[in-house]
């Protein structure tokens, strides 16, 4: 049986927070370099309907939403609901959760299997002690990293998932009203 298509909803991490954890994550995890650090806003999820519905949605929202900035706090893990390391977001992530909770609402409606909790994943391993491994490395060169744990949200980007691990982004959808330059 097909499954439905899963979409997301992100902040890619362009800054060189996002070039750490990138870097970080092929040393850790080589199988899945390709994946660009980002903050999601929506996790996974099937949609209620369409794909123009959903962008459409997406982009009244974020229209009243000024961009805003969160700052990374410490290396966790979710073991053991799933071997997953992450940086926690430690300032604004109230941001980021009422954002979460305007978004999850019609056509992007989804129950989540967990609570929400703002986060930059590192690495989802395979199995628990790995990520056990991958955690005491991450929380080492975290704690060694000198650049700034901020990040600023001002566009998020619209996926959707083709295949187990790899996504596409569909559309960029920026936060608040921008002036148009004449």
């Amino acid at each position: 049986m097909i499954q439905p298509p899963r979409y997301g909803l992100v902040a890619y991490v362009k800054d060189p927070v996002g070039e750490f954890v990138e870097q970080l994550r092929r040393d850790l995890h080589p199988e899945l370099p390709h994946l660009a650090s980002h903050l999601s806003l929506l996790p996974p999820r099937c949609l209620q309907g369409s794909e123009s519905k959903a962008i459409e949605t997406l982009e009244e929202i974020c229209a009243g939403i000024e961009p805003f900035e969160v700052s990374l706090g410490e290396v966790e893990t979710f073991i053991p609901v799933t071997p997953t390391v992450f940086i926690r977001v430690a300032h604004a992530a109230f941001r980021m959760r009422a954002l979460h909770g305007r978004l999850n609402t019609g056509v992007l409606a989804f129950e989540e299997q967990w609570p929400y909790m703002p986060h930059l994943t590192i690495a989802k391993l395979a199995a628990e002690s790995q990520a056990q491994s991958a955690y005491l490395t991450a929380r080492q060169r975290w704690s060694e990293f000198s650049g700034s744990r901020c990040i600023h949200v001002t566009d998020l980007t619209f996926v959707r998932e083709l295949e187990p691990n790899h996504w596409v982004d569909l559309a960029p959808v920026p936060l608040g009203r921008r002036l148009v330059k004449g």
